[in-house]
């Protein structure tokens, strides 16, 4: 009778133990669809899992205009259940559509009231703002004997004939606000104008708003369009660049988070928009942009001027996301035949 009920005591004792270790063990796997720059992910993602571990984030990761276009293909059956580090401006074609979940993260009160959508509860937050940069190789300038850059009009200068590279706004979303920021700054007959005249000295449009920069530093062209975290960057890594912010003024776009609206993952996705919101993403958002959605928190950036936040254009989200397709369309039939190929 004794081992009868040794072995019964042990049974109900595994049992128990059985209930209690898968609820530990399993992850919950959130989809996570990004913009973000690949060299930002892995520190964003240790801090979250640090305070997190139970959460597992899976990258979908590309150009905005991809994962913008991705997201829009699969409104219908959505496979992302949080959206991180994409476009304000592709926030707001999200929201018209009804696909984002309206949360109001924990720390929603600490940050600047302008990195969030309208309403009461809103339906993204601004995590950074990331703005245009000209990457100018003064290597080449000095051996090509190429004027000075002051300005965007200055890009239209003859000498630069094919010695310019800018990204693709229907991929990327730096090629975006570059645009939408010369139709806001010039009005829309004289933003076209612009880009009509600068298209002539383009040498190639990427697909990737980091490239140009890339390329510039390489020497590959002397002007690269981008933007200044990149351009940052590739100066800091020793790259023979000059980094100039044209005095009309710079375009620029918020990254933002959101909940997929109708994840099953609700919680959890929940728990990613508090963290995107703290003081500690904050700090990790600084060490990348110099500014972000929590005041004070923001570090001078090495090459990246102190006003840089006073050299942004006015900006109007909600013209960007309405006019998006038209504005996308109306590029692609004048300037597409000098695009890069796509992968």
């Amino acid at each position: 009778m004794q081992l009868k009920h040794l072995i019964r005591h042990f049974a109900v004792a595994g049992l128990a133990l059985a209930a209690i270790v898968p609820a530990h063990a399993e992850k919950t796997v959130l989809n996570v669809y990004t913009a973000l720059e690949t060299d930002q992910l892995k520190a964003y993602q240790q801090a979250f899992n640090s305070a997190h571990p139970d959460i597992e984030i899976k990258w979908t990761r590309d150009s905005t205009g991809i994962i913008t276009a991705k997201l829009l293909a699969e409104k219908a059956k959505p496979v992302a259940d949080v959206i991180m580090g994409v476009a304000a401006s592709s926030m707001v074609v999200f929201d018209r559509e009804k696909m984002l979940q309206p949360y109001a993260p924990a720390n929603l009160k600490a940050l600047n009231p302008r990195f969030r959508s309208a309403g009461a509860t809103p339906t993204w937050v601004g995590m950074d703002v990331w703005g245009a940069a000209i990457c100018y190789n003064v290597a080449e300038m000095q051996k090509q004997g190429l004027p000075r850059i002051e300005s965007w009009k200055d890009l239209l200068k003859p000498e630069f004939k094919g010695k310019i590279v800018m990204p693709n706004p229907n991929s990327s979303g730096t090629g975006f606000l570059d645009v939408t920021a010369w139709l806001q700054m010039f009005g829309e007959k004289g933003g076209w104008d612009y880009m009509d005249k600068l298209h002539e000295n383009i040498a190639v449009y990427t697909h990737s708003g980091s490239k140009p920069c890339v390329m510039a530093g390489a020497g590959e062209f002397p002007v690269g369009i981008a933007f200044e975290y990149r351009a940052n960057v590739v100066r800091s890594k020793g790259a023979p660049i000059d980094i100039i912010f044209p005095k009309e003024g710079l375009g620029w776009d918020m990254e933002a988070i959101a909940i997929v609206n109708g994840t099953a993952k609700l919680e959890a996705a929940k728990k990613l928009a508090d963290w995107a919101t703290t003081r500690e993403a904050n700090e990790l958002y600084a060490k990348n942009f110099a500014v972000v959605a929590m005041p004070g928190i923001a570090t001078r950036l090495k090459y990246v001027p102190n006003d840089y936040e006073q050299r942004l254009v006015k900006n109007d989200f909600a013209w960007m996301g309405k006019n998006r397709d038209a504005i996308l369309a109306e590029w692609q039939k004048r300037y597409a035949t000098k695009s890069e190929p796509k992968k």
